[in-house]
């Protein structure tokens, strides 16, 4: 088991049996404690900030009483924290079942919802090939205690629990997370969600006119798919909104050949494919009222006799021709299909697309927040309010048409890089803008930052796949 996936719940404190439990965590705000509990946290060089944990213990159970700082400045992000500081404190020690005091009484359904989120987030740990004793611990159950909400509490572990999911999408190594795989994901969600999942081989892909996609995957043995998934939970008439992925599971660099260094690393390539499959995946459970269809291109980028080279020339979908300069600028390709399908098949609300773009906008940005530009600045609102709900933070660059010049090229439509040295960040949302249908409202995420190393957050897990930015859609959607 890589995560807890649903909660338990004990509405009556009376029937709490600390005996039970290896670890009971009791709440505190820093301006409501005690004259003892204060002395109990200042013994600890504590105040009871969000996240810091006092210990007492008795001869029955270890008490935790966690800090959620001062209740007049309470956020559900802090919530989220104090979560996570709780269940890592559990797994450190190695306690198998955890009791937790509920810390909302009438306050609102999205913090009780928020921390039920930092529960499950923190809970994650990706152990699936290790065969010493560093596998062998796992966390059994997390009881909520007390008077919460529970059906947010429920809504916040099924949305975290398709994010852990996903986390282990992109861990896998690209030996195991292969398209096939990524398709057989999509297969059981869809079975899930009552979905109509089309997947796309190939021949079939490369028949239909996907030069751009089929020119990155035919470097590839490995089998590439086109992954379709729609969910139509809403009215007939009503516009879907569209979820694109880059589901590129591993990445050399083809012919633009990266440095050795860290290349284990381009496992996280799919980690775009892996917000969308999970927010699909939240979307199977939740059932809300609205039309979703996710794409998702997938294929290794792979060198080889068969692979594309700089200064080849591909068709894409749209009809328009590409420069490609760089073959390591591949994610950009597959994703011009995806987006000029989504275009030309679906009448969209808006679309969406998630992509370990560029290395770019990890220097811009750090592993801190996620680069958005976009077409639309209601969208881009839109999309700073969930941001700010699910403390997945976006910063949106901006996409001026002396941008988009600096993609078009001299011999094609338009070229795979911008300006050398210059915005490249920008450069690749400006790409991916000429494949988006006119009046489309349209959001790229670059998620190269946020995908993993994602830093300062206690319900993440350090140096693996984050799932960053499923949470944010999901508010977005209002699923």
């Amino acid at each position: 088991m890589a995560h807890i996936k649903k909660l338990n719940f004990l509405k009556n404190h009376k029937d709490l049996n600390d005996e039970k439990f290896g670890m009971v965590a009791v709440p505190t705000f820093s301006d409501k404690m005690d004259k003892d509990l204060k002395a109990l946290f200042e013994s600890q060089n504590k105040t009871g900030k969000v996240g810091e944990l006092a210990f007492e213990i008795d001869s029955n159970s270890r008490i935790v009483y966690y800090g959620l700082g001062h209740s007049s400045k309470k956020t559900p992000e802090n919530f989220r924290r104090a979560a996570g500081e709780i269940i890592t404190y559990a797994i450190n020690n190695k306690y198998d079942e955890v009791a937790v005091e509920c810390p909302i009484t009438d306050e609102g359904e999205y913090y009780c919802q928020a921390f039920s989120e930092g529960l499950i987030l923190s809970s994650y740990r990706f152990l699936n090939y290790l065969t010493d004793e560093r596998g062998k611990y796992h966390l059994k159950s997390i009881t909520m205690v007390g008077s919460c909400n529970e059906d947010a509490a429920k809504k916040g572990a099924i949305i975290a629990s398709a994010v852990c999911d996903s986390r282990d999408l992109g861990n896998h190594p690209g030996n195991i997370a292969t398209p096939s795989k990524l398709a057989n994901f999509a297969k059981e969600v869809g079975k899930k969600g009552g979905m109509k999942v089309t997947i796309f081989d190939r021949e079939e892909f490369t028949k239909m006119g996907m030069g751009s996609f089929a020119g990155v995957a035919q470097g590839t043995n490995e089998p590439p798919k086109f992954i379709i998934m729609e969910y139509n939970g809403g009215k007939k008439e009503e516009k879907p909104v569209i979820l694109v992925g880059k589901g590129l599971t591993f990445d050399t660099g083809g012919v633009s050949l990266k440095p050795g260094l860290n290349m284990d690393q381009m496992k996280f390539d799919m980690c775009g494919s892996a917000v969308v499959f999970g927010a699909m995946n939240a979307i199977a459970s939740l059932k809300p009222k609205m039309n979703v269809v996710a794409i998702v291109p997938s294929t290794h980028n792979m060198l080889g006799g068969s692979a594309i080279r700089p200064g080849d020339i591909l068709t894409a979908y749209n009809g328009k021709t590409i420069e490609v300069l760089n073959t390591d600028a591949e994610g950009r390709l597959i994703l011009a299909d995806a987006l000029s399908y989504a275009s030309k098949h679906y009448d969209p609300e808006y679309i969406l697309d998630f992509a370990t773009l560029t290395g770019a906008v990890v220097i811009t940005l750090g592993h801190i927040a996620t680069g958005l530009m976009s077409n639309n600045e209601t969208l881009v609102e839109n999309i700073k309010v969930s941001s700010d709900n699910t403390g997945e933070h976006v910063w949106q660059l901006p996409l001026w048409d002396e941008y988009c010049d600096q993609v078009k090229s001299d011999v094609a439509d338009v070229k795979n890089l911008g300006s050398p040295g210059q915005a490249g960040t920008i450069a690749g949302a400006a790409f991916l803008k000429a494949f988006v249908g006119k009046d489309i409202p349209w959001a790229h995420f670059d998620v190269a930052g946020t995908s993993y190393k994602v830093e300062n957050r206690s319900y993440i897990q350090k140096n693996s796949a984050s799932g960053q930015v499923i949470r944010l859609v999901l508010d977005l959607l209002g699923a």
